[in-house]
């Protein structure tokens, strides 16, 4: 219902990018560009300075981003209303996963959450842990799941439920027969790493500082941005690895590798992240009280 170029307009200008608009509207480039130009002759001003690559706000792009934001906001406070009153969940909801729980947790929990609510269109994008972060701060998503601890002010984080990271190795490997390794034990060995930003990653560098390790410490060979790729080079003997429990099922099973815990288990939070502020459409009221049901079930082992 709202005025699409104005919608179109907000998000350029929230995110200073014709291209990452684009992305996130699930419109072509020049489609973007015809709705701005379109308010742009409709106000009969520029609304962009457009200067070496860059864009920034006109003093009149400046007023309309202003008034933008408080239509569109009242507009879906009123969507909202009328939802409650009528029962609909309807809508799009953007949810951000870092990349582990993208891979082996979250597709569950998206096609149960589907098949109750079928006119609520998901749409999902994965990044490493910090990428999540900055994607809820700028609002370019409803919701994350991150693997790593969250420390912001400006965000509500909620613990999903717990993970262990352990000792991955192959089965011939040295440590495969150990019940436990310490953080000491693992410095010998070539270590496949992820990359930096990655939840798993920082976990890793804030459990060794506890006994004062360095991450830098590990003779660092490889790195990886996702688990599978992680557990491939582990698998060719190419160094060991600590990696999500999450991760390893169907290599445990089929024998594979070897996951050995750590002395004392090195775990860590999954969890739920949204803006303080944000304005909460029904679709994502429901979709919150869903994933904690979900986690509910992780914990009790039910699910």
């Amino acid at each position: 219902m709202a005025d699409r170029r104005l919608q179109v307009f907000y998000t350029v200008a929230r995110l200073l990018s014709f291209t990452k608009a684009a992305e996130s509207l699930h419109m072509t480039q020049p489609a973007v560009t015809f709705q701005i130009r379109q308010l742009e002759e409709y106000f009969n001003t520029r609304l962009f300075d457009r200067t070496h690559n860059r864009i920034s706000l006109t003093q009149a792009g400046e007023e309309v981003f202003a008034y933008a934001e408080r239509i569109i906001g009242l507009y879906n406070e009123m969507d909202n209303q009328v939802r409650k009153l009528t029962g609909d969940v309807i809508g799009v909801l953007i949810i951000g996963a870092s990349t582990t729980i993208a891979e082996y947790r979250i597709p569950t929990l998206l096609g149960e959450f589907q098949k109750k609510y079928p006119d609520v269109r998901l749409r999902l994008k994965v990044s490493n842990t910090v990428g999540i972060v900055h994607m809820v701060e700028n609002n370019e998503i409803d919701v994350g799941i991150v693997e790593a601890p969250v420390n912001n002010k400006n965000m509500v984080v909620k613990v999903c439920w717990c993970d262990e990271l352990m000792l991955v190795c192959p089965p011939d490997h040295e440590l495969a027969k150990a019940k436990s390794v310490t953080a000491e034990q693992v410095l010998p060995f070539a270590f496949i790493a992820r990359e930096e930003g990655s939840g798993t990653r920082e976990v890793i560098a804030s459990y060794f500082s506890q006994f004062g390790l360095n991450f830098d410490d590990l003779k660092t060979t490889m790195e990886f941005g996702s688990p599978e790729s992680v557990k491939s080079a582990v698998q060719a003997g190419l160094g060991v690895t600590i990696i999500s429990e999450t991760t390893l099922v169907k290599e445990l099973k089929l024998g594979i590798l070897c996951a050995i815990s750590l002395d004392p288990p090195m775990k860590r939070p999954f969890s739920i992240v949204y803006q303080r502020q944000k304005f909460r459409l029904r679709a994502m009221e429901e979709f919150l009280e869903f994933a904690e049901s979900h986690c509910e079930d992780i914990e009790e082992g039910s699910f």
